[in-house]
């Protein structure tokens, strides 16, 4: 399980304190998926890495009583002068984990091929967010944050993430940040918005989905017009499906 209570987050500005996340209080048990909604800035990744120990709160307190993961596809952690393949040896030092199993699955996984034996710092984004990730799968954890981590590769390895991740750890507890609703509604089972640095908790995605259109200016003026949005079934829906599928295949997914 993991608590957050009256959690607060400041930072300093020019101006002063900005707090960004006001007394926060969650609890997420093992096996659930939690989805995030809300603006750019709003705190979501915030949230996240104090979830994860990178950051600590200003207030408050989190408890963890199940082993989290880091922020998956989050590359800030790696030693840019070491390769790909010593920034896995030492990780597995970190969890007690043997070495030489893992890196075969991260040689797969990830398919940087002769680049896993060289520096991190001459990747692309692209190829850290590959290592990264694979680096997270090697490592099992009882609970996964996951921010925007499905916009990672190319399509086909976008996929295989998913079996990796929601298929073979579908008992694993998941917060998951994402702005795709279809993704989240077929993911989740509770959902969260944050607003003003504030947690509302909706048990229903329609609800959250609803109130978080609302704040980004884009409300519908029914329900249904809603729900017609999230299947696709409307014209508007039907020609973002149809632009997303004409720009994969330009870029030869």
């Amino acid at each position: 399980m993991i608590r957050l209570t009256n959690v607060c987050k400041d930072y300093p500005t020019r101006a002063g304190l900005r707090r960004v996340l006001h007394n926060i209080s969650l609890t997420i048990h093992p096996g659930e998926r939690v989805g995030i909604l809300g603006r750019n800035g709003a705190g979501k990744s915030t949230l996240i890495r104090l979830i994860s120990g990178a950051e600590p709160p200003s207030l408050g307190t989190v408890e963890r009583h199940m082993a989290v993961s880091w922020p998956l596809a989050f590359t800030g952690g790696f030693q840019g002068s070491l390769t790909g393949a010593d920034n896995l040896r030492f990780i597995c030092r970190i969890y007690g984990v043997d070495f030489k199993p893992r890196l075969q699955f991260v040689k797969d996984f990830s398919e940087l091929g002769m680049y896993l034996n060289e520096p991190v710092s001459t990747y692309s984004s692209g190829m850290r967010a590959r290592l990264a990730f694979a680096i997270s799968m090697t490592i099992d954890f009882d609970c996964y944050l996951i921010d925007e981590v499905m916009a990672v590769g190319d399509q086909r390895f976008r996929d295989r993430c998913r079996v990796e991740l929601f298929e073979k750890r579908h008992d694993k507890a998941m917060l998951i940040v994402s702005h795709s609703h279809r993704y989240l509604k077929n993911t989740c089972h509770r959902f969260l918005l944050i607003e003003g640095g504030r947690l509302e908790e909706h048990q229903e995605f329609e609800e959250v989905y609803f109130r978080y259109k609302q704040l980004i200016g884009e409300a519908f003026e029914s329900r249904e017009q809603m729900a017609a949005a999230i299947d696709g079934s409307t014209p508007e829906g039907q020609a973002k499906r149809e632009e997303k599928r004409l720009r994969r295949l330009a870029a030869g997914e």
